[in-house]
């Protein structure tokens, strides 16, 4: 099957490579060039097949998102010359995840199913089931993870604590954070979606705060189907969703998780396949348009032309 699980690329001018779970980035000065591969992770874990169109649909739900918000926050996002790529600004990354959460589900589910009720320092209210909503959207960040590493949980007070982030301005963080996500809720609801959680990163360029990486993806938000949500809760049936969780499910099913010595399940053409449908479902549900996969042949030298037409070569 067709993918892009990689790139080598070596540019006139480069002055930096760095390689995510998901994104290949290239660093020339105070630019930089995201190229969106096909790789997908779970549990921290970058998986050894790649889904084919998941790399396009991440970067074009990205794109939109970020040019649908830019009246909220400044973005790192210039143009998207090629399907895969984004060009833009390089920003000195906060070193926090501001993750934000309408509904009790995800990470959030399982340890309130494990009994605790208070999650990065925010109380959780008794007496909710799986995908309730929370009477307004919580603010559970994570530690912005080096690679290889895992995100963890942590509250604001230990951000300010650690020195992480100045108050100031991770209180701006917190305000950015929910209008984005009051945004993203209303675009959600136009496209018969709920936005149950999701998160925003943020840095600085120029002593400017700007939203950089990707916003609103199903790698980095989940969502639900409006349309009969609060039957499914009356009823106490699984919420229909569209995100990544579904990937999770899958590995859980299998017995993993990320764990020391757990070994990745199989991923056969058949799994590969459903994955990358539904991708291209989301897709198309939250754009409102149809996916148009973008041809596999030469996307290398495609991609590569993309950069170089940025660099003016």
């Amino acid at each position: 099957m067709k993918s892009l699980y990689a790139t080598s690329f070596v540019f006139p001018g480069q002055t930096g490579f760095y390689k995510g779970k998901v994104r290949d980035v290239y660093f020339f000065g105070n630019r930089m060039a995201i190229i969106a591969t096909d790789r997908i992770s779970a549990f921290d874990v970058v998986l050894p097949k790649a889904i084919p169109c998941k790399g396009q649909i991440l970067n074009q739900i990205a794109f939109q998102s970020l040019e649908a918000t830019s009246d909220i926050v400044p973005n790192w996002a210039i143009s998207s010359p090629d399907p895969n790529v984004t060009w833009g600004y390089q920003c000195e990354a906060y070193p926090v995840e501001m993750v934000i959460r309408g509904y009790l589900a995800g990470h959030a589910w399982r340890e309130y199913q494990a009994g605790k009720r208070t999650l990065c320092g925010v109380s959780l209210p008794e007496g909710l089931k799986e995908n309730d909503p929370f009477p307004r959207p919580i603010i559970t960040p994570t530690t912005k993870a080096t690679q290889g590493a895992h995100d963890m949980d942590i509250s604001k007070e230990e951000i300010l604590d650690q020195g992480l982030v100045s108050e100031a301005k991770y209180e701006r963080l917190e305000t950015y954070t929910h209008q984005l996500f009051e945004r993203g809720t209303l675009l959600a609801k136009k496209q018969g979606l709920i936005l149950v959680d999701t998160k925003y990163e943020f840095g600085k360029h120029e002593d400017t705060i700007m939203l950089i990486d990707e916003i609103h993806t199903p790698d980095s938000s989940r969502y639900f189907y409006l349309e009969g949500y609060q039957e499914r809760q009356d009823q106490g049936q699984p919420q229909k969703q569209l995100s990544k969780e579904f990937v999770r499910q899958w590995l859980i099913s299998e017995g993993f998780q990320g764990k020391e010595g757990q070994q990745v399940p199989e991923m056969t053409d058949e799994i590969l396949i459903m994955i990358s449908e539904r991708y291209q479902e989301l897709y198309e549900k939250f754009t409102g348009e149809k996916l148009i996969p973008r041809d596999y042949v030469l996307i290398e030298e495609a991609i590569k032309t993309s950069i170089l037409s940025k660099l003016n070569i």
